[in-house]
């Protein structure tokens, strides 16, 4: 399945889902992928026809259980762990 939209999640869909987002732009545009839409919200939102591939912080990844492709971050912060899993999805 061709990735087209990437939904960062956490649980307000204001704080680390934002910055998660600029981290997978920052990613996406290294990659030379510019025919990705990302956005972020709350896990409220995350539903299997909102986006291809969601990415949300291990701390909710029982939450994303009924989601089928997502990614599941140790560390939010870590743009190397970004990089690497985005590339499972899109490379």
């Amino acid at each position: 399945m061709e990735i087209k939209k990437i939904m960062c999640c956490c649980g307000s869909g204001l704080g680390s889902s934002m910055l998660v987002r600029m981290n997978v732009e920052k990613v996406l545009k290294k990659l030379g992928k510019t025919n990705i839409e990302v956005t972020h919200s709350s896990l409220s939102d995350a539903s299997e026809t909102s986006a291809d591939l969601f990415v949300v912080g291990g701390d909710l990844a029982a939450f994303v259980d009924h989601l089928p492709r997502k990614i599941i971050l140790s560390n939010i912060m870590d743009m190397n762990e970004l990089e690497e899993k985005l590339k499972e999805w899109i490379a």
